[in-house]
């Protein structure tokens, strides 16, 4: 005969996620409805790096005294001995399935679809996304029952967080010996944010029993586009309406606009004047002219000190935050910034002539670096914070004439060249050539590094010529993207003979 078992529950959360008071939750309902009950937890390290897993079990204590003893209980999730996982975010659902917690046999696994990107992700050169489809699908064929939906939107509407919403699916789906009211009676005990925690934990209950995300609504119509009320932004539109192919014109407007945010309508005049002599090329089917623009819209929105102070100074990047963080009315936000900037840093913000000078100095360069050797934060959310960053931002309107503009338009300008030399050889070729841009990005180490690799590219096109095959060329960039080191991009350079 089978011993009893406990019953095995395991949380995965990120911090400030409410992961431990969601467990203890579960123990104080297990508590008060006749089982002896005890939690651990296996803190992870930093943000997203790793969750905080939080394990329960629960065992009847009238079965305890029919045994005539105290039940032993774990201290932590086995592969394939666990009742229930509640993952916070889809790829800790990923990675309960990875660790073997969760088995089609025995596990309810209840997950949030929602994401929020791991270090790893982040940090990618390339895109280090994980396929989210894939992860749903791994977790469907794992999981004896699969529970789930926006946790992190329903929590959002109901102003709770999500562990609230984790505790109404956990109710929802029945797995567990006890009634919705004995989950409410749990809630209410605990006294604080009671109300906004009912309702997230009642919508949750609710959609428990469906198991999934319901499909997307079908669109009703195209939206309309308010009209401009600048004469400048309606005549850069009406141009693009005119002068370009239809299939790129989607681009072109979001390049517009993103152009005219970062600096002005003329830079976004540049913007078309640049993408004009690709459009000229009338290469009929092929990408090139919507790749062109995807890429030089991003390279002209380059990343340099004004641009992030003028984001870190935004009144929606101040009220996104206060969303984020949930301020209540009558407290205080306090923002801290932490700024490094380097010594070439400066001098690309500097006024060309001044910039160059600076760099090649001898004492004046050794004061500045001196004083540039330690980050600073900067408070963003006090007046002086605010005001220094302020102007900085204000810096904008001189921004033609810095350093960094200057460098950025010598680079910007050989990349098109090399892209319409090559498109008169190989129109395939050009087309890969022009998505090499996503190799140029970020700023200081981040920018150098992909800017060497950049180069190391666009020498190989020049030197293999019409013999480059565009898929040799892709290899290449993919290759570039895989390691910041450089190492696999030499490797593969050296075995194409192109080092």
């Amino acid at each position: 005969m089978t011993a009893p078992q406990p019953i095995k529950i395991a949380i995965l959360a990120m911090g400030g996620e409410g992961g431990g008071v969601l467990a203890d939750w579960i123990v104080d309902l297990g508590e008060h409805n006749g089982h002896i009950a005890q939690t651990t937890s296996v803190p992870g390290v930093a943000q997203r790096t790793g969750a905080t897993i939080y394990y329960v079990e629960l065992y009847p204590r009238a079965q305890a005294e029919r045994d005539g003893g105290t039940p032993v209980l774990a201290l932590m999730p086995l592969p394939g001995d666990v009742d229930v996982v509640l993952a916070s975010e889809l790829m800790e659902a990923g990675r309960a399935v990875q660790r073997g917690l969760v088995t089609p046999e025995r596990t309810t696994l209840i997950a949030s679809t929602h994401r929020v990107y791991s270090i790893a992700e982040k940090t990618a050169m390339g895109d280090g996304r994980v396929d989210g489809e894939q992860l749903l699908a791994h977790a469907e064929a794992a999981a004896s029952r699969f529970v789930r939906f926006d946790m992190a939107r329903a929590a959002d509407e109901a102003g709770s967080v999500i562990s609230a919403v984790l505790f109404g699916a956990l109710a929802g789906t029945g797995v567990l010996p006890f009634s919705r009211a004995q989950f409410e009676a749990t809630i209410e005990r605990g006294g604080v944010g009671v109300k906004a925690s009912l309702k997230a934990f009642g919508a949750a209950y609710a959609r428990a029993g469906d198991g999934a995300d319901p499909a997307p609504a079908a669109p009703s119509g195209p939206t309309a586009v308010a009209e401009p009320r600048d004469e400048r932004v309606r005549a850069l539109l009406a141009r693009v309406a005119q002068s370009f192919p239809a299939d790129a014109k989607s681009v072109l407007v979001e390049g517009v606009r993103r152009l005219i945010d970062y600096q002005d309508p003329a830079y976004a005049e540049l913007y078309l004047d640049r993408l004009a002599r690709i459009a000229q090329l009338r290469l009929d089917g092929e990408p090139l002219l919507p790749e062109t623009a995807r890429h030089l819209a991003l390279w002209m929105s380059y990343e340099d000190t004004v641009r992030v102070a003028e984001l870190k100074t935004r009144a929606t990047r101040f009220e996104r935050v206060r969303g984020e963080v949930r301020v209540a009315d009558g407290q205080l936000l306090a923002i801290n910034e932490y700024m490094h900037p380097r010594l070439q840093e400066i001098c690309e913000t500097l006024p060309a002539a001044l910039g160059r000078w600076l760099e090649r100095s001898g004492w004046p360069r050794r004061l500045v670096e001196r004083f540039t050797r330690k980050g600073r934060v900067v408070t963003t959310s006090s007046l002086r914070g605010f005001l220094l960053l302020y102007l900085l931002a204000g810096m904008k309107r001189w921004r033609r004439s810095s350093l960094r503009f200057a460098d950025e338009t010598q680079r910007i300008e050989r990349w098109l060249a090399q892209v319409e030399a090559t498109a008169a050889i190989n129109p395939l070729l050009a087309v890969e050539v022009a998505r090499c841009q996503r190799l140029v990005k970020g700023y200081s180490d981040t920018h150098a590094r992909g800017l060497r690799n950049f180069e190391a590219l666009m020498t190989a096109v020049q030197v293999a010529g019409a013999a480059l095959a565009p898929a040799t060329l892709r290899e290449l960039r993919d290759a570039a993207l895989a390691d910041e080191h450089g190492d696999k991009l030499r490797a593969t350079l050296a075995r194409h003979a192109l080092a």
